[in-house]
């Protein structure tokens, strides 16, 4: 079993959500926000994954130039855009 100081301000912030219905208990708040916090740590290790290997494959000489890039974006946004704007 998991014991932790939060402090006041937490404390109380979990006993209203609690009182408000929102939970039935301080271990369900509780919980929830470690549930939260393993999705944004999956998130961010997906998202180091993907910017290893761009890098890697940068490193490769798979990338496009950048000039490229944006000449195609600019092309494509100024098309949808339409020539009075």
């Amino acid at each position: 079993m998991i014991s932790a100081d939060l402090g006041q301000q937490l404390e109380t912030y979990i006993a209203k959500l609690v009182e408000s219905g929102r939970y039935g208990s301080k271990s369900e708040v509780l919980r929830e926000g470690v549930r939260l916090i393993q999705d944004r740590e999956s998130r961010l290790a997906a998202l180091d994954r993907l910017i290893t290997k761009g890098i890697s494959d940068s490193d490769a000489g798979l990338g496009r130039p950048a000039e490229g890039v944006f000449d195609r974006l600019e092309a494509k946004y100024a098309a949808k855009t339409g020539p009075n704007r």
